[in-house]
């Protein structure tokens, strides 16, 4: 589970931001999670008292918003979101595709004080 990794790096970032900011405290962290980004959004949230335990963040709350997996057909040009279609595209059924969106995992806002 990489998961916890990726928490751990953020909590990181975190601290630097919130010291250069010099903010008291941080109620609030929104991720934005692609579909296609290999990050499940409930071992984030599952992952995340463990990651933020005995930190600065301990009192935070994740708010994890999903960006859809667009993806664009190489084929035929046709745009869909390829995870609800399972990578493989709608007009015609080929699975050689392009990435639009859906692939970020970023640090999306900070709320805090």
């Amino acid at each position: 589970m990489h998961e916890l990794g990726i928490l751990s790096a953020m909590v990181k970032t975190i601290e630097v931001v919130a010291r250069e900011e010099k903010l008291q405290r941080i109620e609030k962290i929104v991720l934005q999670v692609g579909e296609l980004s290999g990050a499940v959004p409930s071992y984030l949230e599952s992952c995340y008292p463990a990651a933020v335990y005995k930190t600065f963040l301990q009192d935070t709350r994740l708010e994890l918003e999903i960006v859809p997996g667009i993806a664009r057909c190489n084929q035929c040009g046709e745009e869909f979101n390829a995870v609800a279609c399972d990578l493989q595209c709608p007009a015609c059924g080929s699975r050689a595709l392009t990435a639009l969106s859906g692939r970020e995992l970023v640090i999306k806002e900070i709320e805090g004080c």
